[in-house]
Order: structure tokens, then sequence, then C-alpha cells
């Protein structure tokens, strides 16, 4: 499939599976392998999922970190060295053939190194395309315990420009954007992807599963309604290899049109049953349509930006030129309350 071959119609796929964490492993040899480990499951597990789905399923979307876990305590350069992607590394290529092979599109989150940060790396979500090529990187802008182009912001910006923080992917499936899990809590991430042209947010998360409507799932819905797009939200089914119970980040994956309806869901393990059509015509149709319900047209972001512009709450450019340790994450934050506490903010 090639961007000339545009589908208005496609199925696309959460696919929650475990994540075997490597925060055991002795080095980075050891956790080389249980990358690959979990790389051959996918293959397998993909394989047999669009076998089930159909052969037009051409968007899978998978968890938050799903093949390392997140940092319990190593200090950043010791994660670095044994859980973070080189962005032309081995474990891309292996994602790379995947996608090639069943011609789809293949989105996931890791953490990753960046030459230009040296010492750093960023949480991205990335998107690969039916040529086995990486076509969008987006680096978590939100985070309390990992580095954000936000610690670097000046010299980020003049490396990747605005529309690398905040890129969009015009694809033959549409206009592919991702939300890094706790970031759908964030409207403004969302709505600068949808200013960009947005039409399907591809969310990678590991988080709380609940019957009850947890305050994420409150967000998915309205991600989607305020931005007339699609979320593709897959969670983990559970991160094995920690002292965290198995089971804390397992289930609720889901598909959600662009008029906030939930088309498909599935509970808690490992599972491919959250997969649903995109139909791209309806979203297009309504986006084109005069009337209340055109939410997006109606925007009037000039009322906002001057709001935006003075407000000063958590800070940029912190790691830019400094050494930093896990500390400095939770003293951030605090100082950042204590200003806002003082201004009457809060």
């Amino acid at each position: 499939m090639t961007n000339s071959e545009k589908l208005n119609s496609f199925r696309a796929l959460a696919l929650q599976v475990t994540c075997h964490a490597v925060n055991q492993a002795s080095d980075r040899q050891e956790a080389a392998l249980m990358m690959q480990n979990t790389i051959s499951r996918l293959a397998q597990q993909i394989a047999a999922s669009i076998a089930f789905i159909g052969f037009d399923c051409r968007l899978i979307v998978l968890p938050e970190y799903f093949l390392t876990g997140f940092p319990m305590g190593e200090a950043l350069p010791v994660w670095a060295e044994k859980a973070c992607l080189e962005i032309n590394g081995a474990e891309y290529a292996a994602l790379g053939k995947i996608a090639q092979k069943h011609q789809i599109f293949l989105a996931g989150n890791a953490y990753e190194l960046d030459p230009h940060f040296p010492g750093l790396y960023f949480q991205t979500c990335f998107v690969i395309d039916p040529s086995g090529s990486v076509i969008l990187r987006y680096r978590r802008l939100n985070s309390l315990f990992a580095p954000t182009p936000g610690d670097v912001w000046d010299k980020y910006l003049d490396i990747y420009g605005l529309e690398g923080v905040f890129p969009v992917a015009k694809t033959a499936i549409g206009n592919l954007a991702a939300l890094a899990s706790e970031e759908i809590l964030y409207p403004e991430v969302a709505r600068c992807l949808a200013m960009r042209g947005a039409e399907i947010f591809l969310h990678s998360t590991s988080e709380i599963y609940s019957r009850n409507l947890t305050p994420k799932d409150a967000a998915k819905i309205t991600r989607a309604v305020e931005n007339m797009a699609y979320v593709v939200s897959a969670n983990t089914a559970g991160i094995a290899n920690i002292p965290i119970p198995i089971s804390s980040a397992d289930g609720g994956s889901k598909i959600i049109d662009h008029r906030g309806i939930v088309l498909a869901e599935t509970t808690t393990g490992e599972s491919m049953a959250a997969f649903a059509e995109i139909d791209l015509a309806a979203l297009r149709r309504d986006r084109t349509r005069p009337g209340l319900n055109n939410i997006l047209s109606r925007q009037r972001f000039a009322l906002y930006a001057q709001s935006y512009s003075q407000a000063q709450f958590y800070p940029t450019n912190t790691m830019l030129n400094q050494e930093v340790d896990r500390k400095y994450f939770i003293q951030t934050q605090q100082q950042t309350i204590e200003r806002l506490t003082q201004l009457g903010i809060i």
C-alpha cells in the first residue's frame, strides 16, 4: 500500500499485550534479548490478529513502553544505557519488518535516545508505515519523572521546529498523530495536533482499568468529540517482572469515533478484541458540514492566545545546561506549586 492508494475505510486494532519489563536485566545485552523476545511474540500476535480481523486491518496501536516497562528509580544514565532505543536501532528495524510484512501502519511507544541531547532520553510515540520506515516521532511533552522537550525547549525548537514538536503524518489511512499515556488529560496537546490536521489520535497508554468511568477514559471521549477525531487507545495487559502487582495496569483498550461513541473495547488480559472500522469519509463529511456540532470549525483560538502566552506554570529549559537526578522532577513540581500558591492561582 502506498500513499497514492488512499483508504476511506479500514479496520484499526488497539492491541492489548503484556509488557515484560527489563528493570531486572543485568545489562544492555540481557535487556536487548528481552526486547527481541517481546518483538517475536508480537510478530505472532499481530499475524494471528490480522488473520482473525481481516486483511483490511491497516492500523495497529501498541501500548505504552511495551518493550521495556518504565524506570523504577534507575538514574537517567542507567536507564538510557539499559532500556532506551537508538533512533536507527535494531528494535525499530525488527518492528519495521512486521509492518512491511503485513502492509500495516504500526504505532507504539518507547524510551529513545537522541544524539542531539547526550545524557538524556525522551519517551517517544512512533508510527512505522508499510514500507517499514518510521514516519512519525512524537516526544512526550508532559511527564513527571522523565525528560521532555520542554526541559530543553530552546535547543529542541532550534533542531526540530514547532512542527517537530507536534508532528502529524499525512498517510494513505488519514492524518495520524500520537498522544502518550496521561497526555490524554492535557487538551492542549491534542488541540495543537488537531490544528495541524490530525484525524486519528494514536494513544499508547499503561493505566489502571476500571468498570467505572476513570478520568482518562472520560478524557478519551472528550478529546475525540472536541477535536472531531478518532482515538485508538491501547493499554497494557499488565506489566510483568516488577514488584507492582502485574494486573495494576491491565485492560480497557478501546476505539472511539469522532462523535465520542465507543466502537470497541476489551476488558483485561491479552486481547485483540478492541478493533473497529475507521470511517474517514464520515469524519470528513462531519468536519465539513456547517452547524452547531461542527466544534472544530467554531474554535476561536485568538481569544485564548494572550492568556496562554502570559501564564507561567511549569518552567521550561530547566535541563538545558545541567545534569539532574531523579529528585529534580518532584522538586521542580513542588517549586511550581509554591510559586502558584504565592500568586493566589491555586
